[in-house]
């Protein structure tokens, strides 16, 4: 059996297999027509995620909350005129722009910057579903149309992929654009199902503030998702939480557990400030003593996530690990 190559990518952008996934999809879309729609497409009619019908009027100034659809908005040259932009990726152009207003963060949103925007669209979702800061957007924005990205909590990430890319082609007549994401999409993933061996053991980590923590194959943060799509079994299936840094799980359960590989999304590559020193992932991984003899250490059978993945969690983003999988599982 030839040794996997661990596949892994450092620093703010993505490097190696890893980055080459998320990349070639983000450029695709970038060849594309970047135009926004047309005047006389609108008005139109559409239905939200939540359900709800939406008269967009025009498009001509876009609010956008929901970070999994920021490269989208750069790539189709959309125009924002208002967003959190301390939530944008590093490697997104649109997050040192002057022309677009600055939200800030979910957990102190400045409301303000939205009706000095006055945009007569709004797409929110995500870090800004909270009844009170989803409130806060609508009141900011009275008369734009508001489109809900909240899905209900059953729709599974393939689901809520081909209906929240589906809706924005619609939203934006970018329905071409958006087929070729979700065909993108379902080729990475079926890659990674075809090369996937059900009998080998997958464990999902998450390194914040120099800790590695247990992410729960059920609705841990970052890997869950992939257990799902793949169809990964699980080196242990303890009950967890969907909390951003994991779960605190002793070293030693964990390499009691023996994976096969390790799926790691490194939080602190993503929420570190400039100038502070972080360890990253791999290196607190394989540096770890409890954790020497776990199969996936000892073969470096490790896929460490794209490093602004924590910010991102878009279709790009989930390409990019698809795709680190099918090279991790190929390399076995």
């Amino acid at each position: 059996m030839s040794v996997p190559r661990l596949i892994t990518a450092t620093g703010i952008g993505l490097v190696g297999i890893l980055a080459l996934g998320g990349c070639a999809a983000s450029s695709d879309t970038a060849d594309a027509d970047t135009s926004t729609a047309s005047g006389d497409y609108y008005p139109v009619t559409v239905t939200d995620l939540a359900g709800n019908e939406v008269t967009i009027e025009s498009a001509d100034s876009v609010a956008i909350t929901d970070n999994r659809f920021f490269q989208i908005a750069a790539d189709w040259g959309l125009p924002v005129s208002v967003a959190p932009l301390d939530l944008f990726s590093p490697e997104n152009p649109l997050k040192d722009s002057d022309e677009i207003l600055n939200i800030g963060l979910h957990t102190e949103p400045d409301f303000e910057q939205i009706v000095a925007a006055d945009p007569d669209l709004v797409i929110n979702g995500y870090r800004f579903s909270s009844e009170e800061n989803a409130q806060g957007v609508q009141e900011a924005a009275p008369d734009a149309a508001f489109i809900d990205m909240t899905g209900p909590e059953d729709q599974s990430a393939d689901e809520f992929i081909v209906e929240s890319l589906t809706l924005m082609g619609e939203v934006f007549d970018k329905k071409d654009e958006a087929e070729a994401l979700i065909d993108d999409f379902h080729a990475a993933l079926d890659e990674a199902k075809s090369a996937y061996d059900a009998e080998k053991t997958v464990m999902g980590l998450v390194t914040s503030g120099g800790e590695i923590n247990y992410s729960n194959p059920t609705d841990g943060r970052g890997s869950s998702i992939f257990f799902d799509l793949v169809g990964m079994t699980p080196a242990l299936d303890a009950e967890g939480t969907a909390d951003h840094t994991g779960d605190n799980v002793s070293l030693e359960a964990l390499a009691q557990a023996n994976a096969d590989y390790l799926l790691v999304l490194d939080r602190d590559a993503a929420v570190s400030e400039e100038g502070q020193t972080v360890v990253p992932a791999l290196d607190l991984i394989t540096g770890s003593a409890a954790l020497a003899a776990v199969p996936a250490v000892q073969n470096e059978a490790i896929s460490v996530m794209p490093a602004d993945y924590y910010l991102t969690e878009d279709v790009f983003a989930y390409i990019a690990v698809l795709n680190g999988l099918t090279e991790l599982f190929e390399s076995a």
